[in-house]
Protein backbone atom coordinates (compact mmCIF):
# COMPACT_ATOMS: atom_id res chain seq x y z
CA UNK A 1 0.00 0.00 0.00
CA UNK A 2 1.37 3.40 -0.98
CA UNK A 3 1.48 6.12 1.63
CA UNK A 4 0.24 9.57 0.73
CA UNK A 5 0.79 12.81 2.59
CA UNK A 6 0.88 12.57 6.38
CA UNK A 7 1.08 8.76 6.25
CA UNK A 8 -2.49 8.47 4.92
CA UNK A 9 -3.11 5.92 2.17
CA UNK A 10 -2.55 7.41 -1.27
CA UNK A 11 -5.63 8.18 -3.33
CA UNK A 12 -5.85 7.70 -7.06
CA UNK A 13 -8.05 9.28 -9.70
CA UNK A 14 -9.38 6.47 -11.86
CA UNK A 15 -8.76 6.44 -15.58
CA UNK A 16 -9.90 3.54 -17.74
CA UNK A 17 -10.13 2.29 -21.28
CA UNK A 18 -12.46 -0.44 -22.50
CA UNK A 19 -14.45 -1.33 -25.62
CA UNK A 20 -17.74 -0.47 -23.87
CA UNK A 21 -16.74 3.08 -22.85
CA UNK A 22 -18.91 5.83 -24.30
CA UNK A 23 -17.65 7.89 -27.23
CA UNK A 24 -18.14 11.23 -25.50
CA UNK A 25 -20.60 13.75 -24.13
CA UNK A 26 -23.08 15.80 -26.14
CA UNK A 27 -21.79 18.86 -24.24
CA UNK A 28 -18.50 19.78 -25.98
CA UNK A 29 -17.21 21.63 -22.88
CA UNK A 30 -16.86 18.34 -20.98
CA UNK A 31 -13.38 17.01 -21.65
CA UNK A 32 -13.43 13.54 -20.10
CA UNK A 33 -10.97 11.81 -22.42
CA UNK A 34 -7.20 11.66 -22.47
CA UNK A 35 -5.15 10.69 -25.55
CA UNK A 36 -5.67 7.06 -26.54
CA UNK A 37 -9.38 7.15 -25.54
CA UNK A 38 -8.64 6.89 -21.80
CA UNK A 39 -11.69 8.04 -19.83
CA UNK A 40 -11.30 10.15 -16.67
CA UNK A 41 -14.06 8.76 -14.45
CA UNK A 42 -13.82 11.48 -11.74
CA UNK A 43 -13.81 8.63 -9.20
CA UNK A 44 -11.21 8.59 -6.44
CA UNK A 45 -10.06 5.34 -4.87
CA UNK A 46 -7.55 3.69 -2.54
CA UNK A 47 -5.88 0.31 -2.83
CA UNK A 48 -5.76 -1.84 0.31
CA UNK A 49 -2.95 -4.18 1.39
CA UNK A 50 -4.40 -6.99 -0.73
CA UNK A 51 -4.61 -4.84 -3.87
CA UNK A 52 -8.37 -4.29 -3.80
CA UNK A 53 -9.63 -0.90 -4.90
CA UNK A 54 -12.16 0.93 -2.75
CA UNK A 55 -13.91 3.96 -4.22
CA UNK A 56 -13.76 6.93 -1.86
CA UNK A 57 -15.65 9.69 -3.66
CA UNK A 58 -15.60 11.81 -6.81
CA UNK A 59 -13.12 14.56 -7.64
CA UNK A 60 -15.99 16.95 -8.40
CA UNK A 61 -17.33 16.54 -4.85
CA UNK A 62 -14.01 16.74 -2.99
CA UNK A 63 -13.80 19.67 -0.57
CA UNK A 64 -10.55 21.62 -0.26
CA UNK A 65 -10.35 23.36 3.10
CA UNK A 66 -7.15 25.01 4.28
CA UNK A 67 -5.12 22.89 1.86
CA UNK A 68 -6.64 19.61 3.09
CA UNK A 69 -8.80 17.35 0.95
CA UNK A 70 -12.04 16.18 2.52
CA UNK A 71 -14.15 13.46 0.94
CA UNK A 72 -17.84 14.20 1.63
CA UNK A 73 -18.77 10.53 1.77
CA UNK A 74 -16.56 9.97 4.82
CA UNK A 75 -18.27 12.82 6.70
CA UNK A 76 -21.71 11.66 5.54
CA UNK A 77 -21.05 8.12 6.81
CA UNK A 78 -20.18 9.47 10.26
CA UNK A 79 -23.18 11.82 10.50
CA UNK A 80 -25.52 9.10 9.20
CA UNK A 81 -24.55 7.00 12.21
CA UNK A 82 -26.10 9.58 14.57
CA UNK A 83 -29.54 8.36 15.69
CA UNK A 84 -31.22 11.71 14.93
CA UNK A 85 -30.11 11.83 11.27
CA UNK A 86 -32.30 10.36 8.54
CA UNK A 87 -30.37 11.71 5.53
CA UNK A 88 -27.31 13.89 5.06
CA UNK A 89 -25.28 15.41 2.23
CA UNK A 90 -21.96 17.20 2.74
CA UNK A 91 -20.60 19.91 0.46
CA UNK A 92 -17.93 22.60 0.41
CA UNK A 93 -19.32 26.12 0.67
CA UNK A 94 -17.25 29.25 -0.02
CA UNK A 95 -14.98 30.37 2.78
CA UNK A 96 -12.80 33.45 2.34
CA UNK A 97 -10.15 32.11 4.73
CA UNK A 98 -10.09 28.34 4.11
CA UNK A 99 -11.26 28.17 0.49
CA UNK A 100 -14.18 25.90 1.30
CA UNK A 101 -15.99 25.15 4.53
CA UNK A 102 -17.25 21.62 5.22
CA UNK A 103 -21.03 22.01 5.49
CA UNK A 104 -23.68 19.35 6.08
CA UNK A 105 -27.30 19.48 5.00
CA UNK A 106 -29.23 17.14 7.29
CA UNK A 107 -32.75 15.77 7.40
CA UNK A 108 -33.68 14.69 10.92
CA UNK A 109 -35.77 11.64 11.76
CA UNK A 110 -39.31 12.40 12.92
CA UNK A 111 -38.33 11.54 16.48
CA UNK A 112 -34.80 12.91 16.02
CA UNK A 113 -33.61 15.31 18.63
CA UNK A 114 -30.47 16.66 17.04
CA UNK A 115 -29.01 20.12 17.11
CA UNK A 116 -26.08 21.62 15.25
CA UNK A 117 -23.66 21.63 18.20
CA UNK A 118 -24.42 18.00 19.10
CA UNK A 119 -23.95 16.75 15.54
CA UNK A 120 -20.72 18.68 15.05
CA UNK A 121 -19.40 17.30 18.37
CA UNK A 122 -20.42 13.79 17.26
CA UNK A 123 -18.40 14.25 14.06
CA UNK A 124 -15.38 15.69 15.93
CA UNK A 125 -15.24 12.54 18.09
CA UNK A 126 -14.93 10.39 14.97
CA UNK A 127 -13.07 12.51 12.42
CA UNK A 128 -9.99 14.69 12.18
CA UNK A 129 -10.86 18.28 13.09
CA UNK A 130 -10.57 19.62 9.55
CA UNK A 131 -13.04 16.98 8.28
CA UNK A 132 -15.81 17.72 10.77
CA UNK A 133 -18.51 20.08 9.47
CA UNK A 134 -18.18 23.72 10.45
CA UNK A 135 -21.94 24.11 10.14
CA UNK A 136 -25.03 22.00 9.67
CA UNK A 137 -28.11 23.24 7.86
CA UNK A 138 -31.31 21.41 8.69
CA UNK A 139 -33.63 20.84 5.73
CA UNK A 140 -36.94 19.04 5.23
CA UNK A 141 -35.57 17.04 2.32
CA UNK A 142 -32.52 16.68 0.09
CA UNK A 143 -32.61 17.09 -3.68
CA UNK A 144 -32.26 13.59 -5.14
CA UNK A 145 -31.26 12.17 -8.51
CA UNK A 146 -33.65 9.84 -10.37
CA UNK A 147 -31.89 6.90 -8.67
CA UNK A 148 -32.27 8.42 -5.19
CA UNK A 149 -28.75 9.77 -4.61
CA UNK A 150 -28.40 13.20 -2.98
CA UNK A 151 -27.53 15.91 -5.53
CA UNK A 152 -24.63 17.67 -3.83
CA UNK A 153 -24.27 20.00 -6.81
CA UNK A 154 -27.82 21.34 -6.30
CA UNK A 155 -27.01 22.12 -2.67
CA UNK A 156 -23.61 23.67 -3.40
CA UNK A 157 -24.15 25.75 -6.56
CA UNK A 158 -26.40 28.54 -5.21
CA UNK A 159 -23.69 29.50 -2.72
CA UNK A 160 -21.02 29.78 -5.43
CA UNK A 161 -23.04 31.92 -7.88
CA UNK A 162 -21.44 35.26 -8.66
CA UNK A 163 -18.01 34.29 -7.34
CA UNK A 164 -15.07 34.86 -9.61
CA UNK A 165 -12.91 32.19 -8.04
CA UNK A 166 -13.75 28.56 -7.29
CA UNK A 167 -11.52 26.33 -5.24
Amino acid sequence: MDAGLGGQPAVYVLVLRAPFVMKGYTDPTIDAFLPGRWLRTRDIGRFDEEGYLTLVDRTSDMIVTGGYNVYPREVEDVLSAHPAVAQVAVVGLPDDVWGESVTAFAVLREDGAGDEAALIAFAHERLAGYKAPKSIRFVDSLPLSPVGKPLRRALREPFWEGRERRV
